[in-house]
């Protein structure tokens, strides 16, 4: 599929504004937003096998399209949402345990990249990888 593969981040848009929003105190920020994350996806059918691994943490997700699962952030946020498949687009709604605030995540392929949208709370940021 098209997400299969490794990438890795080129560049943050509007990253530690949506970091901001999020709660994550400035020294988190800061660093967050330097974090060589790599990416690597694997796709089977429905289900999805993603390792993220960057200066801070390394871990494996596995979900399946569609089904509710637990995902902590980086900085320790609690989440408990989805991915669905729309048309070729990943859409993950996610709501936060400690406020029941929701945030979209968005992942699609443009051209050679893998945008990654967040949106919290009116804040939208992108994170973009390359093969």
């Amino acid at each position: 599929m098209a997400f299969d593969g490794t990438w890795k981040i080129e560049r943050n848009e509007n990253y530690e504004k949506f970091m901001e929003a999020m709660g994550v105190g400035m020294m988190k920020r800061k660093l967050g937003a330097h974090d060589n994350l790599k990416i690597t996806i694997r796709q089977e059918g429905n289900k999805f096998i993603v390792k993220e691994a960057s200066n801070f943490r390394n871990i494996e997700i596995e979900f399946t399209l569609g089904v509710n699962f637990e995902y902590s952030l980086a900085d320790g946020t609690e989440l408990s949402g989805a991915w669905t498949l729309e048309g070729n687009k990943l859409v993950g709604t996610f709501t936060r345990k400690d406020n029941g605030k929701v945030l979209k995540a968005y992942r699609e392929i443009v051209g050679d990249e893998l945008i990654q949208t967040y949106i919290y709370e009116g804040v939208e940021s992108k994170r973009v990888f390359k093969r």
